[in-house]
């Protein structure tokens, strides 16, 4: 878990090392202990009057494609520097006209021990087309509980970085003081 305290850090050395140029508004930063994820508004095309919805997204995506070709060595370079800085890989993505797309991700391993009852949920999921695989499957119920659970994880999160709070303020982090019941002497 990384603190708030971080976590600003982060976003601060962020702010400072990307190209003024780069996105319309400040980036959105996100992390956990393998990846940070670095995500830009960039203006959207403007494609003719009255153009049709299909034409509209074609554009979107050709605007996506020209922003991640054109701006590919800028990004590898701060990548590289942020992965020296904090141990962890850069992704990138835009958000463009509503639409976000990802350029790049981490796709984490994660170590599960499932009964037979939970691994049946990831196999009708399968069998009925939702995932191809049990990982997958595993994903997509990670994702559906992260969409009706927001405010209890964040929730959640905030009380995590208080205990670690209270955690650095602990005994073995400060001067030592008197025993309670001593005198001090």
């Amino acid at each position: 878990m990384i603190t708030a305290e971080q976590r600003e850090q982060l976003r601060g050395w962020f702010t400072g090392r990307l190209p003024d140029d780069l996105f319309e508004e400040p980036a959105e930063i996100t992390v956990d202990r393998e990846e940070i994820t670095v995500i830009g508004r960039i203006p959207g095309p403007r494609p003719a009057e009255g153009a049709s919805p299909a034409e509209r997204e074609a554009a979107v995506e050709g605007r996506v494609q020209e922003f991640r070709e054109r701006t590919r060595e800028d990004r590898i370079a701060v990548a590289r520097d942020a992965e020296r800085r904090f141990g962890r890989k850069v992704s990138w993505g835009v958000e463009c006209d509503g639409h976000r797309a990802l350029f790049t991700h981490v796709a984490a391993p994660v170590m599960t021990r499932l009964r037979q009852p939970e691994r049946q949920v990831l196999d009708t999921l399968i069998a009925s087309g939702v995932a191809r695989s049990r990982s997958e499957a595993l994903a997509w119920c990670v994702r559906l509980v992260q969409r009706h659970t927001d405010d209890w994880l964040t929730e959640l999160r905030e009380s995590l970085e208080h205990v670690q709070r209270v955690r650095a303020r602990g005994p073995d982090t400060g001067p030592e003081e008197a025993e309670p019941g001593t005198d001090g002497g």
